[in-house]
């Protein structure tokens, strides 16, 4: 069941920004403002990149970053655990689950 998004206010770098979004949705937005500013924050407190253009395409990059290596540490993780469970397999005698 698809709802009408409501406007969402979220404020980011002292900025406050109108976002549509669905009442279900609105929690997680908020989180992801927060996070987003919270990022941005620590950029712009580095003192090594200037206007908020740059701050955010650095924020957008560094999110990026941790996801990606999230997402890599989960593709490794289920090729150790996916090794392990043949290993088990094999070592009760059943055949292996590929």
């Amino acid at each position: 069941m698809s709802q009408t998004p409501t406007t969402v206010e979220v404020r980011i770098l002292d900025k406050e920004y109108l976002v549509a979004c669905p009442q279900e949705e609105q929690e997680a937005l908020l989180r992801a403002a927060r996070h987003l500013d919270t990022k941005m924050r620590e950029i712009r407190s580095s003192g090594k990149v200037f206007g908020t253009e740059r701050i955010a395409v650095m924020a957008a990059l560094n999110i990026t970053h941790e996801l990606l290596e999230r997402d890599t540490m989960s593709d490794a993780t289920s090729s150790i655990l996916r090794a392990m469970d043949n290993r088990l397999d094999e070592a009760l005698g059943e055949p292996s689950g590929n």
